[in-house]
């Protein structure tokens, strides 16, 4: 995949997210993938997000940096969203949420094979104690 390529599949996976349409994800990841440096099933990733959705179900995601580099892309995220049940160990409050995601992604054969990320779960906490 080209740059420009690589830019818009990243484009088109935040959009599927922002989207809900989690059961397009074979388009962008493989049958399994390294996240954090554990090897997962592409449905357990699945999983995870709509746990996500179902904790937070506005929860959206907007790109503020993307940085595509040979077969590795890099974002920056700012995360929003309003949790209504348990997430992330952390109780609602009614309070929406904002903060900060860092992800690293390698894309192998068209699809991600290696993802990171990290959450400012710090953010997080002081925003739903109020």
């Amino acid at each position: 995949m080209s740059l420009e390529e690589l830019r818009a599949f990243y484009l088109r996976y935040v959009e599927l997210a922002n989207d809900r349409e989690f059961d397009h994800m074979d388009e962008f990841a493989h049958d399994e993938v390294i996240v954090n440096g554990t090897l997962i099933a592409r449905d357990d990733m699945v999983a995870e997000f709509r746990r996500h959705t179902d904790a937070v179900p506005d929860l959206s995601w907007e790109i503020q940096d993307l940085l595509v580099d040979g077969d590795r892309v890099a974002a920056r995220l700012i995360d929003t969203g309003t949790p209504v049940a348990e997430w992330n160990g952390l109780a609602p409050t009614g309070a929406t949420v904002s903060f900060a995601e860092t992800a690293f992604y390698q894309i192998q054969d068209g699809r991600f094979k290696v993802m990171w990320y990290m959450m400012d779960v710090d953010a997080l906490r002081r925003q739903l104690a109020g």
